[in-house]
C-alpha cells in the first residue's frame, strides 16, 4: 500500500450520505476509510432530491466523517441527473489538486477525458454492465456503452466487482481491468420491534426482498412465485423506486388480491437493521447485478439467501446459499417451498453464512488494494 498521502476525487454517486443505491454505499466505505489513514477526499454529491423522494432528503454538509462534500449542478430528469452531475464533478475535479481522480460507474466514465485532459490519474470502477439494465434504453444506453468505451481508452486502471465482468472487458475490449471485490462490515442484530408495531412483521415471519425496485432485480419473477407457495409467511418487498413508478405500479397490481405481500418504501437506520435481522429468507432473484451489496448485507446478519444463479451472485455466495435458475418462476416457487417446510435446512444456512461472509469480504482490504491502485505510478 502506498504510504505517499493522496489527494482522491470521486464523483459518480448521487449523494453520501445515503443509501439510495449500491454505489452510495460503496462511495462511502471507501472515503471515510480512506480519511482515518491520513488521505484527504473529496467527494462531489448531485444537487438534488432523494431518489425515492424529496421526503428522504437529508440536510447538505460539507464535512461527514472527514470527507469534504461539495455539490455539482444537476439537471434532476431521467437520463440526464448523472450526465450533468458527472460533467460539472469531472471539470471540478479536474481544475482540483486531486492527485486521483476516482469515477463510480460507466455512465459517469463517459467524463473520464476530462481529468485526464489535466493530467490526472484516471480510476474507474465499473459497478456493472449498466448499459444492460432494463429501465434504460434507447440513447441513455447508448451513452452509457459509450461511457464504458471511454474508460476503456481513457482510464489508467478500470476496477471490476466480479471475474464475470473482467472477462467481458477482456474479452471485447482486450482490456486488463482488476478485480476488488465490494466488502462488508459486521452489523448488529436487532430485534424486531418498530417492523411490528408498524407491520406487524416478527422474527421468522417473512421472506425479505430489499433492493431498488427496478426490473432486473426480478422482483416480478418473487411476487409470481410466491402467489403459488401455500405458506403463512409474508413476502416483504422493501425498497425505493429509481426512475420506475410505472414498474413499481405493475408489482402492486400484480400482488393487490394476496395479503401476504406487504409493501414498504426506502427505508434506512433501525427498520433496516430489523428488517434484515428478523427475516426468515432474504431472496434477491435478480436477472442482473454488478456485485449485489444487499446480499452482501443479507448474509452478514446470519440470513439463509435465495438468489438466482447469474455469476454475480454465485461467486459471492459459493455453497452458502440456495441457487435457483434465474428467470424461472417454477424453480423459484419450488425452493421457496421447500425452505419454508424444512425450518431446520433454513437454519443450517443462518449458521454459516455470517461468519463466511464477514471474512471473505472486508472493507479494509478493499480500501488496501484501491490505495495500492491509486498509489501505483505515482
Amino acid at each position: 500500500m502506498t504510504e505517499k498521502k493522496l489527494k482522491i476525487a470521486m464523483f459518480g454517486h448521487k449523494r453520501i450520505p445515503s443509501r439510495e443505491g449500491g454505489i452510495e454505499i460503496v462511495v462511502e466505505e471507501l472515503a471515510t476509510r480512506m480519511v482515518t489513514r491520513g488521505h484527504e477526499v473529496v467527494c462531489y454529491n448531485r444537487k438534488g432530491h432523494h431518489v425515492s423522494g424529496s421526503q428522504y432528503d437529508m440536510d447538505f454538509q460539507d464535512l461527514y466523517k472527514g470527507v469534504k462534500l461539495k455539490s455539482v449542478w444537476t439537471l434532476e430528469k431521467k437520463g440526464l441527473a448523472a450526465v450533468t452531475s458527472s460533467f460539472f464533478a469531472a471539470i471540478k475535479a479536474a481544475k482540483s489538486d486531486a492527485d486521483v481522480v476516482h469515477i463510480h460507474a460507466e455512465g459517469p466514465a463517459a467524463m473520464c477525458w476530462i481529468p485526464k485532459m489535466h493530467k490526472k490519474r484516471v480510476i474507474v470502477t465499473v459497478h456493472g454492465l449498466d448499459w444492460a439494465r432494463a429501465k434504460w434504453g434507447g440513447f441513455a444506453t447508448k451513452y452509457i456503452k459509450w461511457g464504458e468505451k471511454q474508460a476503456v481508452k481513457k482510464a489508467d486502471e478500470i476496477i471490476v466487482l466480479s471475474q464475470g465482468v473482467q472477462e467481458y472487458f477482456k474479452k471485447e475490449y482486450g482490456r486488463k481491468t482488476v478485480f476488488i471485490p465490494n466488502g462488508v462490515t459486521k452489523p448488529d442484530i436487532i430485534e424486531a420491534k418498530e417492523i411490528t408495531n408498524k407491520f406487524g412483521l416478527e422474527n421468522n415471519s417473512y421472506i425479505l426482498f430489499l433492493g431498488r425496485i427496478v426490473p432486473e432485480k426480478g422482483i416480478k419473477y418473487l411476487i409470481q412465485a410466491f402467489r403459488q407457495v401455500n405458506t403463512d409467511k409474508k413476502l416483504v418487498i422493501a425498497g425505493g423506486i429509481s426512475d420506475t413508478a410505472a414498474f413499481s405500479k405493475e408489482l402492486r397490481d400484480l400482488a393487490s388480491d394476496d395479503e401476504r405481500i406487504i409493501f414498504i418504501n426506502f427505508v434506512q437506520g433501525k427498520v433496516l437493521g430489523e428488517l434484515y435481522s428478523n427475516a426468515y429468507i432474504y431472496c434477491l432473484p435478480s436477472d442482473l447485478e454488478g456485485m449485489p451489496l444487499s446480499l452482501l448485507e443479507a448474509m452478514s446478519y446470519g440470513n439463509c439467501c435465495l438468489t438466482s444463479d447469474i455469476p454475480e451472485c454465485a461467486e459471492v455466495v459459493e455453497d452458502k446459499a440456495v441457487l435457483f435458475q434465474k428467470g424461472n418462476v417454477d424453480d423459484l416457487k419450488k425452493k421457496i417451498e421447500y425452505l419454508c417446510s424444512h425450518p431446520e435446512t433454513v437454519n443450517q444456512y443462518k449458521s454459516e453464512s455470517s461468519m463466511f461472509i464477514l471474512e471473505k469480504y472486508d472493507w479494509d482490504s478493499v480500501v488496501d488494494k484501491t490505495l495500492e491502485l491509486y498509489g501505483s505510478n505515482l
